[in-house]
């Protein structure tokens, strides 16, 4: 996939204009700072204790979870309060699979994206007919009944005592049972996640999906069929939910009926909000700060960590209204542009 380098600005005189420059830089910067991330990461099980590490393992897990919300909300403005079930599915797969079959990695993850795209699928059809708040409402009515079969189907998923005992994640027949191990498996498998995430976010696809956002209406009569685009992206971003359910799976090594209720999908809603919806990277740091504050901070707190994770997404509405992601376009705004 290429992408098209701007033309060269010249002035009167054939001097190039260096006004243009700016585009390049801000080109460069992203570069630069995704590879300082990257290696960031990669290195964090060498600087950090064990404890810290599956921190950061389980904020990779639901940066991938919230990139895969924001491909309903922020690209085809499509809120769900049910995105969870397909999560908390894809764990339960990933979690029967390394029971009962194989506790290979990539088979678990596999299995369980494939079993969050199908279930998604299923209920998709009749879900994206409807838009707006009868879709928030009909996604929290799938998302509870998931969540009511998770507890009552007991044999099968362990009900309220959640599914327990499963084994590490294995590669090539080797457990890791290091978390350092674990980690850079998660990470390869959330950056994989990623850059497919935004490859469909890229493509005409994607750009598909948001003029449907913009204006459904005119996609129609431009021979769009909304449904067909609206389906397809519900069975994706299911799929990748499923798979951060796996990944989850894998990593904690337990799965309770909460994992795909209702205050998990809340959750994820405030993280692509904090991060700032149809970006992608906005709300992985979304994500990042939610599970830190909910994890990290909420235990020290005496049961005072939702008021913490609450006083926090009022701060974020009031002094970022568009997320993080907000404050890379402010930055852009305040960029000298190239003359057309």
């Amino acid at each position: 996939m290429s992408v098209e380098s701007p033309p060269v600005v010249s002035t009167a005189d054939g001097a190039p204009d260096t006004t243009a420059t700016p585009w390049r830089r801000n080109r460069r910067l992203t570069v630069v700072l995704g590879l300082v991330l990257l290696a960031v990461l990669a290195v964090v099980p060498l600087f950090v204790d064990p404890f810290g590490t599956n921190t950061v393992s389980r904020m990779l897990v639901f940066a991938l979870f919230a990139m895969s919300l924001d491909l309903l909300v922020g690209l085809t403005g499509l809120p769900s309060l049910g995105h969870a079930a397909w999560f908390g599915i894809g764990a339960y797969t990933a979690g029967l699979v390394a029971i009962h079959w194989s506790a290979e990695g990539l088979v678990t993850v596999l299995a369980a994206a494939v079993a969050g795209a199908v279930a998604a699928a299923a209920t998709g059809w009749l879900a994206v007919r409807s838009g707006g708040v009868f879709f928030l409402m009909l996604t929290l009515a799938i998302g509870e009944l998931v969540h009511q079969l998770a507890q009552s189907l007991s044999s099968v998923t362990g009900g309220s005592n959640g599914l327990f005992g499963i084994p590490s994640i294995r590669i090539a027949g080797t457990p890791l049972t290091l978390a350092g191990y674990v980690y850079w498996f998660v990470l390869a498998v959330v950056l994989l996640g990623a850059l497919a995430l935004w490859l469909v976010a890229s493509s005409p696809f994607g750009g598909v999906l948001r003029g449907i956002r913009d204006n459904e209406a005119r996609m129609r009569s431009l021979g769009y069929s909304p449904f067909r685009y609206k389906y397809a992206a519900f069975a994706i971003a299911g799929g990748f939910a499923g798979l951060a359910g796996g990944l989850f799976a894998g990593l904690v090594r337990i799965v309770n009926p909460s994992d795909t209720g209702f205050t998990t999908s809340a959750l994820l809603l405030l993280a692509v909000v904090l991060g700032g919806a149809g970006t992608l990277w906005g709300p992985a740091l979304g994500a990042a700060l939610v599970v830190l504050v909910r994890d990290t901070f909420g235990p020290t707190l005496d049961g005072h960590g939702p008021l913490l994770l609450g006083l926090v997404f009022i701060a974020a509405v009031y002094v970022l209204p568009r997320g993080f992601a907000g404050l890379a376009g402010l930055r852009r705004r305040r960029t000298p542009r190239s003359p057309a």
